[in-house]
């Protein structure tokens, strides 16, 4: 087994999206995942201004993972501008909300495909369950146990 702890140790120091960016690149491309997840979760993390933990926070490291994933799948800048029309009008919390009762998103499909359940709107609603209507978390719940998802990664998030 590959000790990567001087990586891991580097990503953790690190605030550089650049830089984090190419180790994604780099440890993808030489199949160090535990580096290339490191990186990837510590870079969706910079830029954020909510506290860590917070539902606003939790759901900007989504949308930044899924815009760094899809700008790494499709060679550009991609931003979810939908939703951020969404969220500069109704909020995080409604539209967290409104993802969990409506039928499932291309997104919820895609972090799936990618393996990140816990960035999915519905895990975020179920970290936060105290924030949301108990309908709203039902259907979270309801949701990611129909899709299969392990939900103690989904409360770990």
């Amino acid at each position: 087994m590959t000790d990567y702890s001087r990586q891991l140790a580097y990503i953790a120091k690190t605030e550089d999206a650049k830089e984090l960016r190419q180790l994604v690149d780099r440890a993808r491309a030489l199949g160090a995942k535990p580096v290339e997840e490191a990186a990837f979760r510590k870079m969706v993390t910079l830029g954020i201004d909510h506290e860590a933990g917070s539902v606003e926070h939790d759901f900007w490291v989504t949308v930044n993972a899924f815009e760094a994933d899809l700008k790494q799948e499709r060679g550009k800048t991609v931003r979810l501008g939908r939703t951020r029309q969404k969220v500069a009008r109704d909020g995080v919390v409604k539209t967290l909300a409104d993802w969990a009762i409506k039928p499932p998103t291309d997104g919820f499909h895609m972090l799936l495909e990618r393996d990140l359940p816990e960035l999915l709107g519905e895990a975020i609603v179920m970290r936060h369950a105290d924030r949301f209507e108990p309908d709203v978390v039902e259907a979270a719940r309801a949701r990611l146990i129909d899709a299969g998802v392990d939900m103690e990664r989904v409360m770990r998030g």
